[in-house]
């Protein structure tokens, strides 16, 4: 099977740069043709650049203005460069088209995406070619922009920052992980799913104070104490990686543990959980490193306990480093955010003594493990 060579416009937003990650993981089906905004600048560029895609993913939107005008006629003129560009090319790539379930409110946002699904409708009409226009409902996850992208963001960034979170209005809310979306979108790539009305549906569904009271609870256990909160379904955890993003990893790390001594020791808790997974150990010969590689949806503490040790922590696709030094004469640890590639390396003269807890098994079928290095 040939290699799909897609792009995605948008690709350094927050949905955007997640589906390229997770698409950059794909290098045995897929090429990624990597876009720039300043192609919407140039219609030369923007040409160029279609004539390489066999899919186009339209993510670039405008979400947030304060004339609501201009969000509705940007977004309309972003869908109308990028059909004036295939057309200009000859060319006719399988289009996915990000619009929202707010396609039907009485807003300009919503009304821009129902305008430039219609016109993409219309393109893929007239060319023959194959179009999936997902509505989609309102997506949350690591990473995403506080104030901008989801009101999810803003609760963490808040809790993360020393700022009390308010509700203004507590609607039901409809949300699908961007993980899960991304599923969606890839999914339909590889079926070649043409369908105009793709109705993307929400995986959990609550109230905005529902999300807040959650929020709330791991800012209590997690942040403040170390806690490991209970995570009894799929939602829990996907918001839990989600606000453990917008945690200042530089700062927050390590984690000094307290130290109970006596006259026959010293007793430390280590791992404090309200649900299970795995504890394993390690010894570490000196100037080897462990790891090297990053996880998606695992949630993962290193504690050292024993010698010196060096925590290295890089964001995928990111070029800054977070070093972290640790003692086990003073016991500390560090959390393995997603999508960090991570290691340990031994840099005392003794040997290393490592403590790991990760919330799940280790499935060969299923590992979520990728490697590279930090």
């Amino acid at each position: 099977m040939a290699i799909k060579k897609i792009g995605i416009t948008g690709q350094n937003g927050f949905a955007g740069s997640y589906l390229f990650n997770k698409i950059s993981l794909l290098k045995e089906e897929f090429e990624l043709i990597p876009f720039d905004k300043s192609y919407f600048e140039s219609a030369p560029d923007l040409v160029a650049w279609v004539k390489q895609c066999d899919v186009i993913i339209h993510l670039a939107a405008m979400n947030r203005h304060p004339d609501p005008q201009v969000i509705h006629d940007t977004n309309i003129q972003l869908v109308a460069q990028l059909v004036a560009a295939m057309e200009t090319a000859g060319h006719i790539p399988h289009v996915l088209f990000s619009s929202s379930t707010q396609e039907e409110r009485d807003n300009l946002y919503g009304i821009s995406k129902k305008a430039g699904r219609e016109l993409f409708i219309e393109w893929a009409g007239k060319n023959h070619a194959r179009f999936t226009g997902m509505v989609i409902p309102n997506v949350f996850g690591p990473f995403g922009k506080p104030f901008y992208n989801s009101v999810v963001a803003t609760f963490c960034y808040q809790l993360c920052n020393g700022q009390l979170p308010a509700i203004d209005n507590d609607g039901f809310l409809k949300l699908i992980y961007v993980d899960e979306l991304a599923e969606v979108m890839i999914n339909s790539i590889r079926n070649e799913i043409n369908e105009p009305a793709l109705e993307v549906p929400a995986t959990s569904e609550c109230y905005v104070s529902q999300v807040l009271d959650k929020l709330k609870a791991y800012k209590t256990l997690y942040y403040d104490q170390g806690i490991f909160p209970d995570l009894p379904d799929k939602f829990s955890i996907n918001l839990f990686n989600t606000f453990r993003s917008y945690i200042d990893h530089h700062t927050y790390f390590p984690f000094i543990l307290k130290q109970h001594a006596d006259n026959r020791g010293v007793f430390v808790e280590m791992i404090k959980l309200q649900q299970g997974g795995q504890v394993s150990f390690s010894t570490t010969h000196k100037d080897i490193t462990r790891g090297n590689h990053f996880h998606t949806r695992k949630i993962e503490r290193f504690l050292v306990i024993k010698g010196k040790a060096l925590i290295q922590l890089r964001k995928y696709n990111s070029d800054v480093v977070l070093n972290f030094e640790l003692d086990g004469s003073t016991p500390s640890y560090v959390d393995m955010p997603v999508w960090y590639t991570h290691n340990i390396k031994n840099i005392g003269e003794e040997e290393l003594y490592t403590v790991f807890w990760i919330n799940e098994f280790f499935d060969p079928q299923d590992p979520d493990t990728y490697f590279e290095v930090v």
